[in-house]
């Protein structure tokens, strides 16, 4: 497994060398994906934006995530991680969104979903991968956890194209 600083640097040379864009709607990690994307000189070429929708109304105002979605399948869910990922891309016109929405704890957990869960969704031209995950540890671990698992999926991602 490629250690968090080395997979940053080489997410940061293949977007660079790929002229590919991103942009981040993230909730429950709170800005930490946007800081490890924008930690290196240079990465203004390829990130273009993030944002915080921490509330379902920021959900729904700011990145038009249905109200009912969100009522229905809960702000937690597969079906909202895909929207955040694909319509975070369409705002900023990147090639790639990035959305991730997950319960950071200590509370706000359910039996059906338990503190820790968090999915993570990577939107590109016509592909959209979106993983579930049960993380474990304190609030700041499993927002750490939740960043770096995003991290490789982005680098999985642009990677393999």
């Amino acid at each position: 497994m490629i250690p968090m600083d080395s997979l940053i640097s080489q997410i940061h040379k293949i977007l660079l060398e790929t002229d590919k864009t991103v942009a981040v709607a993230e909730s429950c990690t709170g800005g930490l994906l946007s800081s490890l994307l924008t930690n290196l000189s240079g990465s203004s070429h390829y990130f273009k934006l993030g944002a915080v929708v921490y509330s379902n109304e920021s959900k729904t105002n700011i990145l038009k995530i249905p109200a009912r979605l969100i009522s229905g399948k809960g702000a937690v869910s597969k079906e909202v991680a895909v929207l955040l990922a694909k319509n975070i891309r369409k705002a900023a016109k990147t090639d790639i969104g990035i959305g991730i929405t997950g319960i950071a704890g200590p509370t706000g957990g359910t039996a059906k979903k338990p503190v820790g869960t968090v999915y993570i969704a990577v939107a590109g031209a016509g592909v959209t991968a979106c993983v579930k995950n049960i993380f474990k540890g304190s609030r700041g671990s499993i927002q750490k956890q939740s960043a770096v698992k995003a991290l490789r999926l982005l680098y999985e991602n642009i990677h393999r194209h």
